[in-house]
């Protein structure tokens, strides 16, 4: 039998402390706005189930991220058919909006008319190309939906993280440099290769910069792209006294053209790790330039607050 403030037995209750406010609570999770436009993903290269398989495991963590978040994929040379085009996946978007914001008005809620931009289109490009961002644009223009364009995803620490965990994956780095063991095949010396041109190579350096400094061992980037590129680097870092190279692409992989990867590696007569595909930073930094338009800060659930 127990009484208001305990067990008849006298053994102690265990009651729930009041939550206190401190940098170990976890946030509050954040969710969507009501009415936040629609992420479209826009997926270059030729569409594929591998591809598609990829940018919905993208669109899968963006989502986990942000609680509500409406997502889309639409892709530059699809068929509309079983790949959506980027221009009819937008202009879908844009008809789905003022469709309900119609049905609300006939339902008699007090509503405000549709606000802002219907989607905001965040390309999966690791860095810039500016022949598939030129595409992108036009897509976005001929569509009429208004959506806004944001820029690719790098440079950015998370890029450098995701590329360590790929050449260690691919037994040509440490997991982790601070561990004291060594691993046979680790390279001396990487070569990060992109397409997109010089412009391209000069930002994809920025998270060279970042990768040499997890590995402690020189970065070079080059052009997949630019013909002698790949050999030109794969000299330089030779010259520097690199005995054993990598190729790491700093690229998501729909972009990158069958075949490139396996040219250059034979070109710089190195190995090569995948490409960053669905890595998590990827649906991250997805999620984070989208957020970035809307100017809402998504946490990751369970961080600790400062």
């Amino acid at each position: 039998m127990s009484s208001p403030t305990g067990p008849a037995s006298g053994l102690p209750v265990r009651m729930p402390r009041p939550r206190q406010p401190g940098r170990h609570r976890r946030p509050e999770p954040v969710a969507a706005p009501e009415g936040a436009p629609t992420l479209v993903l826009a997926v270059p290269g030729t569409p594929s189930p591998a591809i598609r398989s990829l940018a919905e495991e993208v669109v899968s963590i963006a989502r986990s991220e942000l609680p509500g978040l409406e997502a889309v994929i639409g892709y530059l040379d699809g068929d509309d058919a079983e790949y959506p085009t980027l221009g009819s996946v937008l202009a879908q978007v844009s008809a789905l909006r003022t469709e309900r914001y119609e049905i609300a008005l006939a339902a008699g809620r007090e509503v405000s008319a549709p606000e802002g931009p219907a989607a905001v289109v965040v390309p999966l490009l690791a860095g810039p190309d500016s022949a598939r961002m030129r595409q992108i644009r036009q897509a976005v223009t001929a569509s009429g939906s208004g959506a806004e364009l944001t820029d690719v995803l790098g440079p950015h620490p998370l890029l450098a993280e995701a590329l360590h965990v790929r050449l260690s994956e691919a037994g040509l780095s440490r997991a982790d440099r601070a561990r004291l063991f060594t691993v046979a095949t680790a390279a001396d010396g990487i070569i990060l290769a992109t397409v997109g041109g010089e412009e391209a190579v000069q930002a994809a350096g920025i998270t060279g910069m970042l990768l040499a400094a997890r590995l402690a061992v020189p970065v070079i980037a080059a052009a997949l792209d630019q013909e002698g590129s790949i050999a030109s680097v794969a000299d330089q870092l030779r010259g520097a006294g690199s005995a054993q190279l990598a190729l790491a692409p700093y690229l998501v992989g729909p972009e990158l053209a069958e075949g490139l990867l396996d040219e250059a590696a034979k070109e710089a007569g190195c190995a090569a790790s995948e490409p960053l595909g669905a890595y998590p930073a990827i649906g991250k930094l997805v999620l984070s330039q989208y957020a970035a338009t809307l100017g809402i800060s998504p946490q990751q659930q369970g961080a600790p607050t400062h």
